[in-house]
């Protein structure tokens, strides 16, 4: 049996582009560079077919170690609450009030890049602060 060690992480979103550029923003991934045989992205969109221009976009990690993300243009929109959302770990190894004033310093940075604050856990007996989060398009995340 095979182990699987790469994967990427798919997003159904209106406008791929958009959206992969404030993630972008939020992990520190790069756009990678554009097809082989384009000098640019806006080359390749405009060599596309009208119905396929701007239908995905990909960013990733410039490292090389976490996953791609891919962004897919899809006709419908979010109408419930993600069965999967991303952790994005910004406070491990903090914690009581310096986690909190950490987490909520990459809210306010998140917020000014078009995310919205939901709600913020504070800590109790049995877990550490963390802050639930949109993105851009309404997709839930966390910063733990």
């Amino acid at each position: 049996m095979s182990t699987i060690k790469q994967f990427q992480v798919t997003f159904d979103c209106a406008e791929p582009e958009r959206v992969a550029r404030f993630w972008c923003e939020v992990l520190g991934y790069v756009v990678p560079p554009p097809p082989e045989g384009f000098a640019t992205w806006d080359d390749f969109k405009a060599a596309q077919p009208p119905e396929q221009q701007g239908s995905w976009f990909v960013c990733q990690d410039p490292s090389g170690v976490g996953p791609r993300m891919y962004f897919q243009r899809v006709p419908e929109g979010k109408v419930a609450k993600n069965r999967v959302h991303l952790d994005v770990r910004v406070g491990t190894g903090l914690v009581g009030e310096e986690r909190l004033a950490t987490l909520e310093a990459e809210c306010a940075r998140l917020v000014a890049l078009g995310a919205v604050h939901v709600r913020t856990l504070v800590a109790d007996e049995e877990n550490e602060s963390c802050i639930t989060m949109q993105d851009v398009e309404g997709n839930e995340f966390c910063l733990d």
